[in-house]
């Protein structure tokens, strides 16, 4: 297929130019421009280029790319290393940042959703990056923490009284922690993101709402597998899903 099609279609069906995002959202290193081949991972890093290269991939599809704004114009270190294995292999390096959190069926938030079954009712926040919604069924915010555990395979940090009661939810995948005061404010009984900062605890504690930190990986894998099983289905290109051990 020709890369270029591919991305028109990719670009369209993730509305990039309704996002203002932190990355060059779409192709940031150009390589084949015919794909035939696709790895998908969350991170563009040096072990899933490698694994991208060693199955002879003609992309590497990814949520977090390798250029960032406000860092060094300069390529050097680990931005050395992995842009000279990129281009040794004339592999396309393709990203989709806030566009992946939010699309309503292939996003983070709604792939994440999906898994612990909630239902979201309402999306808001910046970019329309904040869900909020309900739990099925009443249950203890212990219980919460141990269907998360289950289903993401990592311990969530919780902040909260164990035996207190979750309805009301609100959730943002990866480093959200910063709308903790937003999901407050729309009357939640917990947030759940990715990741914490220092004040989250004391938001926690002062206004009873609970706080979950689940992992920024964790909570981010489900929407590049979902974009690359749709590019499957749509195109039947051979996509494989790379995923890398990551604590954080």
């Amino acid at each position: 297929m020709q890369r270029e099609k591919l991305l028109s279609y990719l670009n369209q069906l993730l509305s990039i130019d309704l996002f203002y995002d932190y990355c060059p959202l779409g192709l940031q290193v150009e390589g084949k421009e015919n794909v035939i081949k696709i790895v998908t991972a969350v991170t563009a890093s040096l072990r899933a280029i490698d694994f991208a290269t060693k199955h002879n991939a003609d992309m590497l599809l990814v949520h977090h790319g390798i250029f960032w704004k406000n860092e060094a114009d300069i390529v050097i270190g680990w931005k050395r290393k992995r842009l000279k294995k990129i281009l040794e292999f004339d592999l396309n390096l393709v990203a989709y940042h806030l566009p992946l959190d939010a699309h309503p069926e292939l996003g983070n938030n709604a792939q994440l959703a999906e898994k612990m079954q909630w239902k979201c009712e309402k999306i808001t926040g910046e970019q329309g990056l904040l869900c909020v919604g309900e739990l099925n069924n009443r249950m203890s915010l212990r219980n919460l923490e141990m269907q998360l555990e289950r289903v993401l395979k990592r311990k969530p940090l919780v902040i909260g009284q164990p035996n207190k009661e979750i309805k009301k939810i609100a959730w943002c995948t990866g480093g959200g922690q910063n709308f903790f005061l937003e999901a407050i404010a729309q009357g939640v009984d917990v947030f759940v993101t990715g990741e914490v900062s220092e004040a989250q605890y004391h938001f926690a504690n002062e206004t009873d709402v609970a706080f979950v930190s689940a992992g920024h990986h964790a909570t981010e894998r489900y929407g590049i597998w979902a974009l690359g099983a749709h590019i499957h289905r749509k195109f039947n290109l051979e996509v494989i899903y790379f995923d890398e051990e990551n604590p954080i």
